[in-house]
């Protein structure tokens, strides 16, 4: 290790146009160091910048506190320093602490909510994918309504009624209603990571520094292990590059200087001997006694076992180099290069190769022991927080602001009101010395009148008998004239003595400490309406409102402060989640934890790394504005504008901004129900009178029809009947033709049958004869020609059963 040394020398800051390398040594980040520590702890007479910066905020500090030094209004009323003649308390009036807790518990009714929108390529495409959609419903709307009708099915991605109607009422609609997984992935990302750093005790520190010192800063880092922190800074504490800018956009490095035990020097750099450990806390002592560290932490601690270090991030370049080689093939090979590799023109166009390099920002990080040329650490930033939309920029792991900063100077609200609370303090140690000093109102007794009077009882009238009278009753015995008859002058006895001469500074001393009051309320913009301490009587609340209102105007700049720490908190978480997701070793656990109120989430939690997201902070609106939004609300449901349904879901939106949008698209779209509902009332009416005209005559007609039909019925009774009484005639008729028919047909079928029985018989006689004939014929024939007797052809029968029929000749 080199030689300490304590003195303050002057140095600047290094080349940053010197190679990589040389700016990755550790010689490089000491003269940084002794640069930064020249720049803020160089003497100026008996003080320094960081030493004169830690004391005023000190100050102010103390005063917000209501515990400033009492010296200076001690030396205010001594007389050549003696004060033996005093007896007053000396305690501070706390009206400055009043006013500070008035603006920080004001703001911390002011709700932050992280609005995350995915602003990279492949986000954007599904973004107008699906506004492209609901155009394409809105257009097709009563297209596919007759669809629906018709089939009865439902061709609409969203419902009808929410569709919007035009691109006023779109841009509305895409706003409230769509919002993608991964954009509630990473809200729920951010919010955790605040909820973990336990982010509202933070914010009211912020605050309480914006209010008292008028700088709030705050860090963030990603530790090994530990994930990703969000910590408060102490702006007494920190060191900055010179910049102009309220919000330390331009700084190029940042520094904090912490006093630290010896055994912590071990962490940082595990290669301290015990000697190097005795001789940075000699020379530590050396560096207390140097700038009489003690006087600001009254603490003896500072003088051993403890040494002052100075944590710094610098900024600077980085080159990124390749060597692209052009193959035979037509193809191309790129090779990483150092930043020193600059071959001639020539060999890159013999060896077809080029070089092709981009510069990028980089942080370095360095821890010096201060006072001396140690440096126990100095490497390039691990996990450099930079934005995926501009990869060449690396953000600082501080984030400031200073609302009402002017070239370099920093100014607070406790600062105005300091030299009206010192006026404040005086006239209430000389309110205290006038009332000390303030007596009774006394009396005055004439011993010579007291001698005059003669009481009866002869006893003496004695100065204590008149006083124990006096105070008693009130009364005085006194004699107009003396014994010698001569005029008493002494009269009256006894006389009161007024002594008036306090109350009359005393209330001039009441009027000044209330003139200085008001000239606190005047310079800060803090009036009585914002702390309801003395309101009017006689003014109306809209007024006492109004007059609240202008009060938080005036402080707007303190809680823009604060929006911008949170805002650029939470830009920088959402680059840190994506470094926790793709390299931390506790990445799964990391995902649960943030997906353990929606699983449905955990999938495009996973993939937050490829995404691009702007932040927005979305900011609750304070009570004038919730009043003012919920008196639109009430007056659109007492005429009637919206329903209550619609009234709970812009009451939902914390955007004032949206949810007047929201009441004006309700109010419209109530009109435009309402209008057509009106005219389907009317058409309804108009559609009901011709129905009842139509059934009007509808039933006159029918009236007609039905007598018509009364009348067609009875003739057709008639005919009927006659018809009935016809077909019975002309059946019975029938009946009796069948059945004459029947019997002639019996009658011809008889004679029919006899002539066929006659001809049938004639022709069996016939056949029976010529078969005789031939017989007999043949008979004779035979007798002739065989010689035969006689034949005797006469029959046996004619004789019935042996009988014969001569038998039935007559006699």
């Amino acid at each position: 290790m080199k030689n300490v040394t304590v003195d303050i020398k002057s140095a600047s800051f290094p080349d940053q146009f010197v190679s990589d390398a040389e700016k990755a040594t550790t010689e490089y980040g000491l003269k940084v160091g002794q640069a930064i520590q020249y720049e803020w702890f160089r003497r100026d007479g008996m003080s320094c910048r960081f030493y004169n910066q830690f004391r005023n905020f000190h100050k102010l500090k103390l005063y917000a506190r209501g515990e400033q030094s009492i010296k200076k209004y001690k030396n205010e009323l001594a007389v050549d320093g003696d004060l033996s003649y005093l007896n007053l308390d000396w305690t501070p009036v706390p009206i400055i602490p009043k006013f500070v807790d008035i603006v920080v518990n004001g703001m911390s009714d002011r709700l932050f909510k992280v609005n995350a929108y995915a602003q990279d390529a492949m986000s954007q495409a599904k973004r107008s994918k699906y506004q492209d959609m609901i155009e394409a419903q809105m257009v097709s709307k009563e297209f596919l309504g007759k669809i629906k009708e018709q089939t009865s099915v439902d061709p609409f991605t969203v419902s009808p009624e929410e569709l919007p109607n035009t691109d006023e009422e779109l841009s509305l609609y895409m706003q409230l209603n769509y919002k993608p997984s991964i954009e509630i992935a990473e809200e729920e990302a951010i919010n955790t990571m605040f909820e973990e750093n336990h982010y509202i005790d933070l914010r009211k520190r912020f605050d309480y520094d914006l209010t008292v010192l008028g700088i709030g800063v705050a860090k963030h880092e990603f530790l090994p292990g530990s994930g990703v922190q969000v910590s408060y800074v102490d702006p007494a504490n920190i060191v900055y590059s010179y910049t102009e800018d309220p919000h330390f956009k331009d700084c190029f490095y940042w520094g904090e200087v912490k006093t630290l035990p010896m055994t912590e020097l071990i962490k940082i750099d595990p290669t301290l001997t015990k000697e190097d450990l005795e001789k940075i806390s000699k020379y530590s002592q050396n560096w207390y006694d140097y700038y009489n560290v003690a006087q600001f932490y009254e603490n003896d601690m500072f003088y051993r076992d403890t040494c002052t270090l100075l944590y710094f991030n610098y900024k600077s370049t980085n080159k990124i180099v390749y060597k692209k080689k052009i193959m035979e093939t037509g193809g191309s090979k790129v090779v990483e290069k150092d930043d020193q590799f600059n071959p001639p023109q020539e060999a890159m166009d013999e060896g077809r190769f080029e070089k092709i390099e981009k510069t990028i920002d980089v942080w370095y990080d360095g821890v010096m022991v201060m006072g001396t040329n140690i440096i126990l650490k100095w490497e390039m930033a691990q996990n450099m927080v930079r934005p995926k939309s501009a990869s060449q920029h690396a953000l600082p792991n501080y984030v400031a602001v200073a609302p009402r900063m002017y070239k370099g100077v920093i100014e607070s609200l406790v600062r105005r009101m300091i030299p009206f609370a010192d006026l404040i303090q005086i006239t209430h140690l000389k309110l205290q010395q006038v009332i000390s000093r303030v007596v009774p109102d006394g009396v005055f007794i004439d011993a010579d009148g007291l001698n005059e009077v003669d009481l009866g009882t002869g006893n003496a009238y004695n100065p204590e008998d008149a006083l124990r009278l006096y105070f008693q009753t009130g009364s005085v015995i006194g004699r107009s004239y003396t014994q010698d008859g001569d005029f008493n002058q002494a009269r009256v006895p006894i006389k009161e003595i007024s002594t008036g001469s306090g109350a009359s500074k005393t209330q001039m001393l009441i009027s000044n400490y209330n003139y200085y009051l008001n000239m606190i309320r005047t310079v800060t913009g803090l009036n009585e309406a914002r702390d309801g301490s003395l309101p009017d009587p006689n003014s109306l609340v809209g007024l006492q409102k109004l007059a609240s209102l202008n009060s938080n105007v005036a402080t707007r700049h303190i809680l823009d402060g604060s929006l911008f720490i949170y805002r650029s908190l939470a830009e920088a978480l959402t680059y840190r989640v994506a470094d926790v997701l793709e390299y931390a070793d506790f990445k799964d656990d990391f995902v649960n934890k943030i997906g353990k109120y929606n699983v449905s989430i955990l999938n495009d939690i996973s993939d937050l790394y490829i995404y691009d997201f702007g932040i927005f902070i979305e900011v609750a609106p304070d009570e004038e504005q919730k009043a003012q939004l919920e008196q639109n609300i009430q007056m659109a449901l007492s005429k009637g504008d919206i329903n209550l349904e619609d009234a709970i879901d812009i009451r939902e939106i914390k955007n004032l901004k949206l949810a007047n949008q929201l009441l004006k698209l309700k109010r419209k779209q109530k009109q435009e129900r309402e209008d057509t509902m009106a005219m389907q009332k009317q058409a309804m009416t108009a559609q009901q009178q011709l129905k009842s005209q139509e059934m009007a005559s509808q039933m006159a007609m029918q009236k007609m029809q039905l007598e018509g039909q009364q009348k067609m019925q009875i003739k057709q009774a008639e005919i009927a009947f006659e018809i009935e009484k016809m077909n019975n005639e002309a059946l019975l008729k029938s009946r009796l033709m069948a059945e004459e028919f029947n019997y002639n047909q019996q009658l011809r079928g008889v004679s029919e049958q006899a002539l066929a029985f006659r001809e049938g018989e004639r022709d069996t006689a016939k056949k029976d004869r010529i078969s005789q004939q031939n017989t007999q014929q043949s008979k004779l024939i035979n007798q002739r020609k065989n010689n035969l007797p006689p034949q005797n052809f006469e029959s046996n029968e004619d004789s019935l059963d042996g009988f014969d029929l001569a038998e039935f000749d007559p006699r």
